[in-house]
């Protein structure tokens, strides 16, 4: 098939489009910035250089490009993350989870394009109640911490709206597997604290893994959301020390939950003492998905050394 790609530069593009080319399909991507056209190119993709705010811009890309699925991979996450401003921080990833869902979507059904697949993220934004696992049918948060109320809005549109559309939500876990990862640095700089008891879950996912789970969503013409998480949901109190260990970096600091508060905000402390982890059970089942690193333990071992 003939996939366009929006976002094509960002952390699960680069891996998606040499999978779907390698599987014979082929892929048109998009960036904002002209200067990474080659890397589209490099990668075996048409790179199309489009703003996903300008609504013009988008619906000519898409008719120029005239593709069998539109795939919505665009954020703005490669700053720095402020969690006592969590909104501020996700400003940008908000209206493109918003507004570019729209301009994509409108140009999509404008060029006849039966299939959408679309970004979004578990994890923080499931409801922090209940038991620790939570698949597709659990609802979001509804009462999320004040500063982080923007960004699950943001979501929800992006899911509904793609829903509606009769489209696909591919619920990504926390990534790992990128040569530079952020979160790896802070670990080893013992800025990434371990916070009362540890006990907010993540539900963690190689870059690979999510990809490939987005060509069997394509190929498959799966509707629905699905959770793109590893085998094994866990609480920061296991997996932060043993990411430490496998850098090679001191264990986490540990910090009280009143002195977090203080120093990073209720956003920070809710998502390590509170956030649910997700189940893949779904995308196993219908997607015939299966992770090339099922558990954390193994792809912080294997998988960071491999990128590295």
């Amino acid at each position: 098939m003939h996939v366009y790609i929006a976002g094509g530069t960002g952390a699960i593009g680069t891996r998606l489009i040499p999978q779907l080319v390698e599987r014979g399909h082929r892929v048109t991507a998009t960036t904002t910035d002209p200067a990474k056209r080659g890397r589209l190119e490099s990668l075996g993709a048409d790179a199309l250089v489009v703003d996903g705010l300008d609504s013009a811009a988008v619906g000519e890309a898409v008719a120029t490009a005239g593709p069998d699925a539109v795939v919505h991979q665009m954020t703005a996450l490669a700053g720095k993350l402020d969690p006592k401003h969590f909104d501020r921080s996700f400003a940008l990833t908000n209206r493109l989870r918003t507004e570019g869902t729209d301009h994509l979507l409108a140009a999509a059904q404008a060029c006849g394009v039966g299939q959408l697949v679309a970004q979004s993220y578990t994890g923080w934004p499931n409801i922090r109640s209940g038991g620790w696992v939570k698949d597709e049918e659990d609802p979001l948060d509804p009462d999320p911490p004040k500063a982080q109320r923007e960004s699950i809005a943001a979501i929800r549109y992006l899911e509904e709206t793609v829903q509606k559309a009769g489209g696909t939500v591919l619920r990504y876990g926390g990534f790992y597997g990128g040569a530079s990862d952020p979160m790896v640095a802070m670990v080893r700089k013992r800025q990434f604290p371990i916070v009362g008891g540890g006990t907010g879950y993540t539900s963690w996912i190689h870059l690979d893994d999510a990809a490939s789970a987005t060509v069997l969503a394509l190929e498959k013409d799966a509707r629905g959301v699905f959770n793109i998480v590893d085998d094994e949901p866990a609480p920061a109190s296991e997996w932060l020390p043993y990411l430490a260990e496998c850098v090679g970096a001191k264990p986490p600091l540990r910090l009280p939950v009143w002195v977090a508060r203080l120093a990073a905000g209720e956003v920070a402390v809710s998502m390590l003492t509170r956030t649910r982890g997700s189940s893949n059970a779904r995308a196993k089942r219908e997607l015939g998905w299966q992770p090339r690193w099922p558990s954390w333990r193994q792809g912080f071992r294997d998988g960071l050394a491999a990128e590295a």
